[in-house]
C-alpha cells in the first residue's frame, strides 16, 4: 500500500515544490544529454496549404498585447514638462523574494506589487497564471490580466523599450518588470527571465534589479542589460495605482497608443537588424515578426521569422536561444494566419519533441488549430486535449473543444 501511495504523494504541491524540481532537472539533464536540443533545427517549408474547410476559432490573446486602460487615450500637452532624470536612483520598498520552480514570473509580479504595499506572495498569482506548476513560462498578458483582475492597481503593457524611459520611470517611483534573455551558472544553455528593475547609476553605467533567482539587489551594466532586453522585444511591464494614470500617460508620451508602441518597435528592429549580427541579429528580426504580428500584418511577420530561422544554424550552439519558443507566440499566428499550416505544425513538434516535459499549451494549441485546418480531426482534439492537461482551465483550448462539439 505504501508503494501504490508513492505517486499520489509526489503529486502534492508542498513535495512537487521541494522535491519535483530536482526530479525534473535530473530527466532534463538526462533527455538534453541524450537529445541535444540546440541541435535541433527547424527549417521552415514556406508554402501555404489551403485548409480542407473552414475553421473558426478563438485565439488567445498575442504575446505582447493588452487591454489596459491606457490604449487610444489623449496624449499629454506638449507644454507639459517631465521631471528630470538625475545621475542615479534607487527605489525601497520591494519586498524580496525568491521564486519556487518555474515560478520567475509569479515571483517578480509579487515583488512589484510589495512596492504598491499588496499583501501576498508568489503563491496566489501562480495558481492564477499557471495551475501546473511544471509549466515552463507566464506570459506578460497573464501577468497583467492577475493584477487587472485581483488587486486594485493597474498595469501597461508595452514592447520597444528604452534605456531612457526605464530611467524616466525609475526617476519618478515606478519599478519596471522586464523580460530578458537569461544564460545561469547553474543550468544549460539560454531561457527566458523576468526581473524587476528598482535602480540606475549613470556613473557606473549599470541597472540594479531584484532577482528572483540569484537574489536582490543585482546589477548589470547597460550595454549587457540592452542585449540580454532584446530577446524579448525589449517588454516592459508597470504596476501603477489607478490615481496615477495621468502621470504614466505622460511618462510613456506616444507609447502610450498601442499601435504606435508596435510601430515604433517594428521600427526599431528593422533599425537593429542591419546594425547587428549573430544572436542579436536573430533576435532582431524575431522582434520585428513579434510587433508585426500585433499589427495583424501577418505576411511581413512570416517573413521576418523565416529570416530569424535562416540565420539560427548559424549561431555557435552553446549559444543557441534552443528555449525561444517555450515562451514567444508569433511565429504561430504569422505561419497558421498566411495557411502556412505544415509550418506550424513542424513548428510545434520540434518545440514539444526537444523538451524533456512537453508541457506549453500554447504549442499544443496552434498545432491543433493547423491539423484541424487540413482536415485531421482527430489529432486536433487530441492536441486541445493536452493542452488542458498541462493548462487545466486553458480557455482557448476549451472554446476550441466546444466549437467542435467534443467534451473536453
Amino acid at each position: 500500500m505504501l508503494i501504490l501511495g508513492i505517486p499520489l504523494i509526489y503529486r502534492l504541491p508542498v513535495v512537487q515544490e521541494r522535491v519535483g524540481w530536482r526530479v525534473a532537472e535530473l530527466m532534463a539533464r538526462i533527455k538534453y544529454a541524450v537529445s541535444p536540443p540546440e541541435e535541433v533545427i527547424f527549417v521552415p517549408e514556406g508554402d501555404a496549404i489551403s485548409p480542407t474547410k473552414t475553421v473558426v476559432q478563438s485565439t488567445p490573446v498575442p504575446a505582447n498585447s493588452t487591454s489596459d486602460a491606457l490604449s487610444n487615450l489623449p496624449q499629454p500637452a506638449p507644454t507639459q514638462t517631465l521631471t528630470p532624470i538625475p545621475k542615479s536612483i534607487s527605489l525601497t520598498g520591494v519586498q524580496h523574494e525568491y521564486q519556487t520552480w518555474n515560478n520567475c514570473g509569479p515571483a517578480t509580479l509579487a515583488m512589484a506589487l510589495s512596492f504598491w504595499d499588496w499583501e501576498g506572495d508568489q503563491r496566489p498569482i501562480a495558481a492564477f497564471t499557471k495551475p501546473n506548476s511544471r509549466d515552463k513560462n507566464v506570459m506578460p498578458y497573464e501577468l497583467t490580466a492577475f493584477v487587472e483582475e485581483k488587486t486594485q492597481l493597474q498595469t501597461v503593457l508595452r514592447v520597444g523599450g528604452e534605456i531612457e524611459l526605464l530611467k524616466r520611470f525609475l526617476a519618478v517611483g515606478y519599478p519596471v518588470i522586464i523580460e530578458k534573455g537569461f544564460e545561469g551558472r547553474d543550468f544549460d544553455g539560454w531561457m527566458g527571465h523576468y526581473v524587476l528593475v528598482t535602480g540606475f547609476s549613470d556613473p557606473t553605467q549599470q541597472f540594479t534589479f531584484q532577482d528572483s533567482y540569484y537574489g536582490p539587489d543585482q546589477v548589470m551594466g547597460y550595454e549587457d542589460f540592452d542585449s540580454y532586453w532584446r530577446a524579448f522585444n525589449f517588454t516592459y511591464l508597470v504596476v501603477y495605482p489607478s490615481e496615477s494614470k495621468d502621470e504614466v500617460i505622460e511618462i510613456l508620451g506616444p507609447q502610450a497608443d498601442e499601435e504606435f508602441n508596435y510601430r515604433y518597435a517594428a521600427q526599431k528592429a528593422s533599425d537593429e537588424i542591419y546594425a547587428l549580427n549573430g544572436r542579436d541579429q536573430f533576435f532582431a528580426w524575431f522582434n520585428r515578426g513579434a510587433s508585426l504580428v500585433s499589427l495583424q500584418d501577418f505576411t511581413g511577420a512570416a517573413s521576418a521569422y523565416d529570416e530569424a530561422f535562416a540565420i539560427y544554424p548559424d549561431i555557435p550552439e552553446k549559444e543557441r536561444p534552443w528555449r525561444l519558443m517555450w515562451y514567444q507566440t508569433g511565429p504561430y499566428w504569422a505561419y497558421y494566419y498566411t495557411g502556412r499550416y505544415q509550418d506550424v505544425i513542424e513548428l510545434a513538434s520540434s518545440t514539444l519533441d526537444a523538451m524533456s516535459e512537453p508541457v506549453l499549451e500554447e504549442s499544443y494549441y496552434w498545432r491543433a488549430l493547423a491539423r484541424e485546418a487540413l482536415g485531421d480531426t482527430k489529432g486536433a482534439v487530441k492536441d486541445l486535449r493536452s493542452a488542458l492537461k498541462v493548462h487545466p482551465g486553458f480557455e482557448p483550448a476549451l472554446t476550441q473543444l466546444q466549437q467542435l462539439g467534443i467534451t473536453p
